[in-house]
C-alpha cells in the first residue's frame, strides 16, 4: 500500500550546531499510523541510532537520494506540539543556540509507566465553581480593568508592582491565582512561573483555594521522574489548563494558552544555566507572541529589563508606589542623632538603634534579621592593616567555618599554620564579613531566652508563627511570619552594594524589598532598620527603600544604563571563546554590523585558554549578530573543535 505522506521530517538530537535542522526519512508502512507529527522516534544517523522528534509528514522529499527508514516510534504520544516547536525555533534564533537545546529543556524525559497509568480522558471544559475570595486586583490601580480584559478573552500585557505587608488572603500568590481564574473564565489556560520551591508551594495553595481541587498542576524538579512526567502529561492531554512551577514550567504545553505570568523578574533563578541560557522573561514573552496570550510580570520591585518594557510601551503598569501607611516604616541606622547618642555602636554589625528596635518589637511578635552572607565568618582580614587575608598556598580567601575550627582557605580547603600579612607582617586576624551563623550566635547572646531560628543553605524554613522569636536568614530564605514580622533588620548593606556587578544596586533593592515586605505595615507598628549603609552620600537604593518607591529607582537606573549604552538599553552578548578564536569572533561580528562594539578580550577565571568578549550593538542589528555568532559556532562544530564558543545574549553581569 502506498502511503499518502510517505516522508517524515525528523529533528534529530545530535547536539551539534551545524546539524540543527530537520532530516528526511521514509515512513515504513507498519509505522504509518503511529508516526504522527510530535512523536518521539528513533532514526539511523551517522551510523548510530539516535532519538528525535517527527516534526512533519510530506508527500515528497527534497532530498534526491535514497531515504533511510524510521527505525521505530518510541511512543504514540505527540509530545512536541506545534506551539512549543515554534517557540523553540524562535528562542534558538534569538539566543544563537539550537532548537534541540531548547527542546531538551521544554520536554521532560519519557516515563513509560506514567504514560500507561494516566487515562486519556477528555479535556477540562467544566465551568469554575464560585469562591468567596475578595477581588485582590480591585486594590491596585488599573488592576480590575486588566483582570476584566483577561476574563473577556483579550490579551493585555501588564507589569504589576505588588503592595507590601499584605495579609495572606490578599497577598501576591492569591492575586496570581485570581488572574489564572480570569483566564479560565475566558476558556483559556495559564502558565505561572516563580523562582523557587517555596514560592511554588504558596501559589499552589492559593490556586487550590481559588480554582478548587484538581484544576491545576505543579511542575518542579523535586517531584521525581514519574510524578513530574505525569503532571506534564495532564497538561499535554488537556486534563488541566493551569500550571505553576519553576523555570522549566514556562514550556508546559497548556491548551488554549491565554495568560503567561512570572514573579520577581530580577531573581537569577529565572536564568537557565544551560544553553541557550534563556531568561524566563524571554521565554514567556516569546510564547505570548506565538500564542497571542496575555502577559503579567509581577514583583515587589521592578527590574531594569521590565522597566525597559514599560518605557517602550510593550507592557503597561498595574499598581504603583505603595502608600506610607501600607508599607512599613523604614529607618537607616547611623542617621540623625544615632551617631551622637550611640557613638561607635551606631556603626556596629548590629547597631544600637537596630538592637533597640528588635528589643521593642519582640514584645509583639517575631523579628527578622537578613544577613547577606551565609556561614560563620566567610571572609577575614588582617587585624592591623585590614587587608583581605589570603591563603599562602593558592591565594584564596581565608574564612572561619565555626568558632571551634581554625581558619581555612575557601578555594583549596587548607588550614594554614599561622598567619603573616604580606603587607604589614601582622599576625592577627579579624572578621571581614560576618555570616548568618555568627550573627545568630551574637543576637542569641543579646537576647537570652529568646528563640533563635536560622534559615538558609541546608535548612530553609517556609514559615514561622506569630510568637516572639528572632529569625536570622540569608536573602531568598526568609520565612513568612504569621501576621507579619514586628521588625526587620537588614544587616551589612555595604556588602550588597559593593559587589562587582552591573546589577549590584538593583539586586540590593530587590533583596531589601523582599525582606521588608514581610514586615507589618506602618499602621500596625512595623519597622525596618537598614544597617551598614554609607551615610556620607545619598545612595539611590537606600532612598528607594526609605521612600518605598521601586519604580523611581528602576527608572533612574534605566536612564543611567541608557546614557552608558548598557543593557537592557542596548543589545549585548557575552562570548567566551578559545584565545585563538578571538579574532574570528571579532571579524564575524563586524562583518555583519560594522558599528558593533567588541569589548575585551579578558581572561576567564579557571580557564587559561579561554577569553571573554562583550559584544554591543543596536537592538535592530542584534538578530544579525546572533546569526553570525551561530554560524561561527556551526563552523566550529563541523570542524569538530574541542571547545565551542559559548554565547549568552542579554545577561551581562560582572564587568
Amino acid at each position: 500500500m502506498l502511503l499518502s505522506l510517505p516522508v517524515a521530517r525528523v529533528l534529530v538530537d545530535t547536539g551539534l550546531v551545524h546539524l540543527d535542522r530537520p532530516f528526511e526519512y521514509l515512513v515504513p508502512e507498519e509505522l504509518d499510523e503511529s508516526a504522527q507529527p510530535g512523536v518521539r522516534v528513533k532514526v539511523r544517523f551517522a551510523g548510530r541510532d539516535r532519538p528525535g522528534y517527527l516534526v512533519e509528514r510530506a508527500d515528497a522529499a527534497e532530498h534526491t537520494g535514497r531515504l533511510a527508514p524510521i527505525r521505530s516510534v518510541v511512543s504514540d504520544e505527540p509530545v512536541l506540539t506545534p506551539q512549543v516547536l515554534e517557540l523553540a525555533r524562535r528562542l534558538a534564533v534569538h539566543h544563537a543556540g539550537t532548537t534541540g537545546d531548547v527542546l531538551r529543556l521544554a520536554i521532560p524525559p519519557r516515563h513509560a509507566r506514567a504514560e500507561k497509568a494516566l487515562p486519556q480522558g477528555d479535556p477540562d471544559r467544566t465551568p469554575i465553581a464560585p469562591v468567596a475570595t475578595a477581588d485582590v486586583w480591585a486594590g491596585y490601580r488599573a488592576g480590575a480593568a486588566w483582570r476584566s480584559r483577561v476574563a473577556a478573552g483579550e490579551s493585555p500585557r501588564a507589569a504589576w508592582l505588588a503592595a507590601p505587608s499584605r495579609p495572606a488572603a490578599s497577598d501576591w500568590p492569591v492575586a496570581l491565582a485570581q488572574a489564572a481564574r480570569a483566564a479560565l473564565a475566558s476558556g483559556r489556560g495559564t502558565v505561572i512561573v516563580v523562582p523557587d520551591q517555596r514560592d511554588v508551594t504558596r501559589v499552589d495553595e492559593a490556586l487550590s483555594e481559588v480554582l478548587g481541587p484538581d484544576r491545576h498542576v505543579r511542575l518542579t524538579a523535586d517531584q521525581g521522574p514519574q510524578a513530574r512526567y505525569t503532571a506534564w502529561l495532564k497538561v499535554l492531554r488537556g486534563h488541566v489548563r493551569v500550571v505553576v512551577g519553576t523555570r522549566a514550567a514556562a514550556y508546559a504545553p497548556v491548551h488554549d494558552l491565554g495568560l503567561v505570568a512570572w514573579w520577581d523578574d530580577g531573581d537569577d533563578l529565572h536564568v537557565e544555566p544551560r544553553a541557550p541560557y534563556a531568561h524566563v522573561r524571554q521565554v514567556l514573552t516569546t510564547r505570548a507572541d506565538v500564542e497571542d496570550a496575555a502577559v503579567l510580570v509581577g514583583g515587589l520591585t521592578m527590574s531594569t529589563d521590565v522597566a525597559a518594557l514599560v518605557d517602550s510601551g510593550r507592557v503597561h503598569l498595574v499598581g504603583g508606589q505603595a502608600s506610607r501607611q501600607e508599607a512599613p516604616r523604614v529607618l537607616v541606622a547611623g542617621e540623625g542623632t544615632d551617631e551622637e547618642r550611640d557613638g561607635p555602636g551606631a556603626r556596629a554589625h548590629i547597631p544600637s538603634s537596630a538592637h533597640r528596635a528588635a528589643s521593642t518589637a519582640l514584645s509583639g511578635g517575631p523579628v527578622l534579621l537578613q544577613v547577606p552572607r551565609r556561614g560563620y565568618l566567610p571572609a577575614m582580614s588582617c587585624a592591623s592593616c585590614r587587608a583581605p587575608a589570603r591563603c599562602p598556598q593558592c591565594r584564596g580567601p581565608l574564612a572561619l567555618p565555626s568558632s571551634d575550627e581554625p581558619p581555612r582557605c575557601g578555594w583549596c580547603g587548607r588550614a594554614p599554620h599561622g598567619f603573616i600579612c604580606p603587607h604589614c607582617d601582622g599576625d592577627r586576624l579579624r572578621a571581614g564579613i560576618i555570616g548568618a551563623r555568627r550573627t545568630a550566635e551574637e543576637i542569641g547572646r543579646s537576647f537570652p531566652g529568646t528563640k533563635v531560628i536560622t534559615s538558609g543553605a541546608g535548612e530553609v524554613h517556609a514559615s514561622v508563627g506569630s510568637e516572639p522569636a528572632i529569625v536570622v536568614a540569608t536573602p531568598g530564605a526568609e520565612p513568612v511570619a504569621d501576621g507579619g514580622y514586628a521588625a526587620v533588620l537588614l544587616l551589612d548593606a555595604w556588602a550588597s552594594l559593593d559587589r562587582p556587578d552591573l546589577r549590584a544596586a538593583e539586586e540590593a533593592v530587590r533583596r531589601w524589598f523582599a525582606a521588608a515586605a514581610l514586615c507589618r505595615s506602618w499602621t500596625d507598628g512595623g519597622v525596618v532598620v537598614l544597617c551598614g549603609a554609607p551615610s556620607h552620600v545619598t545612595i539611590p537604593p537606600v532612598e528607594a527603600l526609605v521612600r518605598w518607591d521601586p519604580q523611581w529607582f528602576a527608572g533612574r537606573e534605566l536612564a543611567d544604563r541608557a546614557e552608558l549604552s548598557l543593557p537592557p538599553t542596548t543589545w549585548t552578548a557575552e562570548v567566551v571563546a578559545h584565545r585563538k578564536r578571538v579574532e574570528p569572533v571579532e571579524h564575524a561580528v563586524r562583518a555583519v554590523v560594522p558599528q558593533a562594539q567588541v569589548l575585551g578580550p579578558l581572561p576567564v577565571a579557571g580557564a587559561d585558554e579561554q577569553r571573554r568578549l562583550v559584544v554591543k550593538a543596536p537592538f535592530a542589528d542584534g538578530p544579525l549578530v546572533a546569526a553570525a555568532l551561530k554560524d561561527l559556532r556551526a563552523g566550529e562544530s563541523a570542524r569538530k573543535a574541542e571547545t565551542l564558543t559559548s554565547v549568552r545574549i542579554g545577561h551581562l553581569g560582572a564587568l
